[in-house]
């Protein structure tokens, strides 16, 4: 398993459609991948879900990610946040 922190650097944070491309993109994945924010851990491949958590550009957030693709989905989900795509 693997947990990380990352900064949310998309410019709109995650508003509806920030939020549905990063379902697509963790659902892309074998791994289970949940988001931390508070006292909420949400599945990333929720997008019900990952709406309820209302996260804004600059918080920062808790990615654990648990499977045999681990390393690439916390890869491609932190490229995702840090607008690096």
């Amino acid at each position: 398993m693997i947990t990380k922190n990352i900064k949310i650097e998309l410019p709109s944070g995650l508003d509806a459609r920030p939020v549905a491309l990063l379902v697509q993109v963790a659902s892309q994945y074998e791994s289970s991948i949940y988001v931390e924010n508070g006292n909420k851990r949400i599945n990333a491949k929720s997008i019900m879900g990952m709406m309820t958590l209302g996260l804004s550009a600059g918080e920062t957030i808790t990615v654990s990610v648990d499977g045999a693709d681990e390393e690439k989905a916390m890869e491609n989900i932190e490229k995702y946040l840090a607008n690096k795509n």
